[in-house]
């Protein structure tokens, strides 16, 4: 039997269940249908099998989710964090436990390659561990004494919070969503992306099987124009974090307005990975295809614009080329699979209109352009060339294996283009030129930067973009920043002279 077969025989037992009952919401901490008794389905991007019914939530699930929030506040915010701390490790326990299943389930519900989501599983435990470690002293503060009082501060959680997480990568940032809301002693509301369920429901079980208290955490699957909307209308939610595409938190933010909700927002991105003609050239070659081509190019911090020196240009594009037509597309459980299927035939269409935007704006196809067979929603990796910042390819997020070549020749070139979009959320800069890497990166206009290195995300630093590509950040205490409120309490040292009225 072959890797794939077994792979698919494994899955076939995780999802019997879910076919069976269907992906139920969970509202203080019971398992529940829609209100409306209203369901949807889940199909596979692999073939287009049906793989559950799912509950269509609504705004009556939504309220019945934000009341069970709201009850069970006070008692998880009054926990000792210890007590928090040991119940977010026996979660990431449960996860390791379990990772195989997610990783499956994750791939058949996404199209994601298991290459890269047998890993994602084991990210989100360690999302899980990091924010359990710092639970105990998210509510430290500081002692800022004055002549006449001591002023010391501290954070309280700022109580129940919406969470609405996409279809890209889908349990990984739940988890990097969820994991510091409840260390800091938030409850939750989690509304997942109606195009990927599945593993949402595997991690609301992991939870309470790990002791989660009933209803500190609860569930309500549905679509973005009822239950999202409800979501980030309700008045008993206090904030909303979220991670999509850039018109939805513009929608959300509009939303949330007449309850004042505090919003943090990842979202879209056109990054430039910028290739000087001094850089590691094999280096940087490896980072541009993997940033932009692995995880299908559906994530936010692909590097979909290749910014390359015209003096490397000519050899580094021929080499780019070859290496794309290399890439591996296949069943996402076959473990040689590089790229899958994309999410949905909606983000296909999307994905694939641009073949002939490109072609509509002048720019040439030199690698891919093509769909993959007849069934699923495969593509092939595709590479843009002789294109301009000025077209739509290199201007609009595409959110799939699509790379836009624009070449400069100075480096003053170079960034006037590289933030010439919308966007900031990443940028890549390959140059063994310190003081250039110095200068640029301090102009570059993004949230985030990696120099000589693709993406490697350490959890203590924050993450999040600038202009058009989020507000806010995640990651160590930035995370704390956004779940709690900072509270200054100012004690007097002495008697102090007090303004006196009414004494004449």
């Amino acid at each position: 039997m072959s890797d794939l077969q077994e792979y698919i025989q494994k899955l076939n037992r995780h999802l019997a269940r879910f076919r069976e009952t269907g992906i139920l919401n969970q509202i203080g901490g019971e398992t529940r249908a829609a209100a409306s008794g209203e369901t949807f389905e889940t199909r596979s991007p692999v073939d287009e099998s049906f793989i559950a019914k799912v509950a269509k939530g609504g705004a009556a699930d939504i309220d019945a989710a934000a009341r069970a929030a709201k009850a069970t506040f006070p008692a998880w915010r009054d926990l000792p964090a210890i007590e928090r701390k040991k119940i977010l490790h026996r979660i990431a326990d449960g996860i390791v436990a379990r990772a195989e299943e997610i990783a499956l389930c994750e791939c058949w519900d996404t199209g994601q390659a298991l290459r890269f989501m047998s890993k994602a599983a084991l990210r989100g435990a360690e999302n899980f561990r990091f924010f359990a470690d710092k639970a105990p002293a998210a509510r430290d503060g500081q002692s800022l004494p004055s002549p006449t009082l001591m002023n010391v501060t501290t954070r309280v959680p700022i109580g129940p919070v919406g969470v609405i997480t996409p279809w890209n990568t889908p349990f990984m940032l739940s988890t990097w969503k969820i994991a510091p809301a409840l260390a800091a002693g938030c409850t939750v509301v989690h509304k997942p992306a109606e195009f990927s369920p599945l593993t949402a429901r595997i991690l609301m079980e992991i939870a309470e099987e790990a002791g989660l208290p009933k209803g500190v955490w609860n569930l309500v699957n549905g679509f973005g124009e009822d239950a999202g909307k409800a979501l980030t209308e309700h008045p008993d939610i206090k904030a909303i974090a979220f991670v999509g595409e850039s018109r939805t938190g513009s929608m959300i933010m509009r939303q949330g307005a007449e309850t004042l909700k505090r919003v943090h927002f990842e979202l879209g991105g056109k990054n430039p990975v910028i290739v000087f003609d001094d850089a590691d050239l094999d280096r940087a070659l490896d980072a541009a295809i993997f940033m932009i081509y692995s995880l299908n190019g559906e994530r936010c911090t692909s590097s979909s614009r290749l910014l390359v020196q015209e003096a490397v240009a000519n050899d580094f594009e021929a080499r780019l080329i070859e290496r794309v037509n290399n890439i591996r597309v296949g069943h996402p459980l076959d473990p040689k699979t590089e790229i899958g299927p994309l999410i949905h035939r909606t983000h296909f269409d999307k994905v694939t209109s641009y073949i002939d935007v490109a072609r509509e704006d002048g720019a040439t196809i030199a690698a891919g352009g093509t769909r993959v067979g007849e069934e699923g929603y495969f593509v092939r990796p595709t590479l843009f060339t002789g294109a301009d910042n000025g077209m739509r390819i290199a201007q609009e997020e595409i959110f799939g294996p699509v790379l836009t070549s624009i070449r400069f020749r100075t480096e003053e070139e170079a960034l006037q283009i590289a933030n010439d979009v919308a966007y900031g959320l990443t940028g890549y800069v390959w140059t063994n030129d310190l003081t250039r890497a110095l200068r640029f990166t301090n102009s570059l206009e993004a949230g985030m930067i990696w120099v000589n290195s693709e993406n490697v995300r350490h959890l203590p630093t924050p993450f999040g973009g600038v202009k058009a590509s989020g507000i806010g950040r995640d990651g160590g205490d930035w995370s704390f920043d956004f779940y709690m409120e900072q509270k200054h309490i100012g004690f007097a040292t002495g008697q102090h002279a007090i303004p006196r009225l009414g004494t004449q």
